[in-house]
């Protein structure tokens, strides 16, 4: 592998390969429908950490995969993108897939098994955490999952003792439903910065309820941008003009855009600008990563 920066920004949590389908008509229930198919890297935090060094930043993730076939697929990727995974691998254990059906709109829905990502330790947080780490991003999947949980409250928890600043992705409406929105603030009160689409500020009661207890949210629109808020004026950044092939992925490109260029000293304008320029660049090609 070729030589890169010391690592800067440790993303934590989930780890996926995606078998991404495209069908070239609408879906017909109970019969056949022709598709582009596909296996492409996925997890929202692996795609995360794969955006900031494609970024031009310096990554590690903080994942668990299975000690088979995928995983070793799955790491192989990584390594070509230029990220080392820090995590264990688990005897016995199946790496994550994920089933990803992209609609013709780019729209996608996605039926994920979660496999090792569940089995995530707390215990490989300290390890990861080495003097290099200048900037601990959570996928908010690694906190909305009970096996995973431990690990993204202590990596959050660890990371602010040594005064490193702290970002969380809420990641999915669904599951935030599920959890309450009063869990997940627990979880995440302190943190710096957080990350969420309009159906997750909702999922959290809005965008003062959202905000409470982190330093500032930055709201992912899609095509309507992103905007940025710490309770006084907001900043917003219009969505960067693209024709939409998928748009898996596209909320990690902008979180990943976002942190290289905050850690790199942009104010909140400059790096929301770098956010959605990379979401751009993203919804532009089929599957979640920048190759």
């Amino acid at each position: 592998m070729p030589d890169r920066p010391p690592r800067s920004i440790l993303v934590v949590g989930d780890l996926l390969v995606d078998i991404v389908a495209r069908p070239v008509g609408p879906l017909r229930v109970g019969s056949d429908t022709a598709a582009t198919v596909r296996l492409a890297g996925g997890g929202s935090a692996a795609n995360t950490a794969c955006w900031i060094a494609a970024a031009g930043g310096s990554a590690a993730l903080l994942a668990a995969v299975g000690d088979d076939a995928l995983g070793r697929l799955a790491d192989a990727e990584l390594e070509a993108a230029g990220v080392d995974r820090v995590g264990p691998v688990l005897a016995g254990a199946a790496t994550g897939t994920c089933v990803v059906v992209v609609g013709r709109d780019g729209e996608r829905t996605m039926l994920p098994d979660r496999g090792a990502n569940d089995a995530l330790p707390a215990t490989a947080v300290a390890p990861a955490l080495t003097d290099e780490v200048a900037w601990v991003h959570v996928s908010g999947y690694a906190l909305l999952h009970e096996g995973s949980r431990p690990a993204g409250v202590a990596a959050l928890a660890v990371a602010r003792e040594r005064g490193i600043p702290t970002s969380v992705d809420a990641a999915s409406s669904g599951p935030l439903r599920d959890l309450g929105a009063a869990t997940f603030g627990e979880m995440v009160a302190g943190t710096d910065l957080l990350f969420a689409n309009g159906d997750e500020v909702a999922a959290l009661g809005g965008p003062d309820a959202a905000r409470a207890g982190v330093g500032a949210l930055v709201l992912k629109e899609g095509p309507g941008g992103a905007t940025w808020t710490d309770g006084g004026a907001p900043i917003a950044v219009p969505a960067v003009r693209a024709e939409v092939v998928d748009t898996t992925g596209a909320g990690d490109a902008l979180a990943a855009g976002y942190l290289v260029a905050a850690l790199a000293g942009a104010d909140p304008a400059a790096a929301l600008a770098a956010g959605t320029a990379l979401a751009g660049r993203a919804v532009t090609r089929l599957g979640a990563r920048p190759r």
